[in-house]
């Protein structure tokens, strides 16, 4: 029993050493001082690239994420995510206009997504094991609607990143 809590507590940290010295954070996004931040983390046994291209797809994402509707990347010319992409969408039955900040293939992808009430900054991290790889995904958000997703939504936003980390493992693992 002990061994088995040594290897967690070693997982939970070294999980949280990476995605802390691999994201570098916009000031104004630092978890530290953010209104609210999530962190959600999950082994796909699939390579970075399987991941990746699955990912980068943004307009198939209602497929099979419960949590995202009426994806459209403005410029039409694109099929997939580039670095320059803006995407609109809608999220926790809100609208957002949302801005690829960071795009390194098979490893980081970043977006801003900004309204009156509401910014966050959310975080792809992909990163190698010897089975696949870890999918790590981190949103720090500001704004006076934080107030209220903490007091009366605390966990929806966590629960959500869960069910597409999930979903997402099940689209790369059985994708022929």
């Amino acid at each position: 029993m002990a061994k088995i809590f040594i290897q967690l507590a070693f997982f939970l940290i070294s999980s949280t050493l990476i995605a802390q010295t691999t994201i570098v954070w916009p000031a104004n996004y630092d978890p530290a001082k953010s209104k609210f931040y999530v962190h959600n983390e999950i082994e796909i046994n699939a390579s970075p690239q399987a991941v990746w291209e699955v990912l980068i797809d943004a307009k198939k994402w209602p497929s099979y994420y419960e949590g995202a509707k009426n994806v459209v990347l403005i410029d039409t010319s694109q099929n997939v995510l580039q670095a320059n992409s803006v995407i609109k969408w809608q999220t926790m039955g809100l609208k957002f206009v949302s801005t690829i900040k960071e795009f390194v293939p098979n490893k980081l992808l970043a977006w801003e997504s900004k309204k009156k009430s509401i910014q966050g900054y959310h975080v792809w991290l992909i990163v190698p094991t010897p089975n696949g790889c870890k999918v790590i995904t981190d949103e720090s958000q500001n704004g006076w609607l934080t107030f209220f997703e903490k007091t009366f939504q605390g966990k929806k936003l966590q629960k959500l990143h869960d069910v597409w980390l999930k979903e997402l493992k099940k689209k790369v693992e059985n994708k022929p």
